[in-house]
């Protein structure tokens, strides 16, 4: 079973805006969901981004990989720092 850091979209129909899950990786992707670490808003001009660093550290550190544009939101926001090669 493998665990993702996910988007869940949420809103409505032309207005999306996204929770920050983890998720077994064969669940649907506004499916059952193991936790919440926080929200995305793209409408909003910069967009918003709500996310506990706190769960972000304890799911990496228990094996969650995140998604690419999960990962994206989460340098933005400072939970996860980028390794210079």
């Amino acid at each position: 079973m493998a665990v993702k850091i996910r988007l869940a979209r949420m809103g409505k129909k032309k207005a999306p805006y996204y929770r920050v899950v983890v998720a077994d990786s064969t669940s649907p992707r506004d499916g059952k969901c193991i936790d919440v670490l926080g929200t995305y808003n793209p409408l909003t001009t910069p967009a918003e981004i709500k996310v506990d660093n706190e769960k972000v550290q304890k799911w990496l550190k228990n094996g969650a990989l995140p998604t690419e544009t999960a990962k994206s939101i989460l340098v933005k926001c400072g939970a996860i720092q980028t390794e210079n090669k």
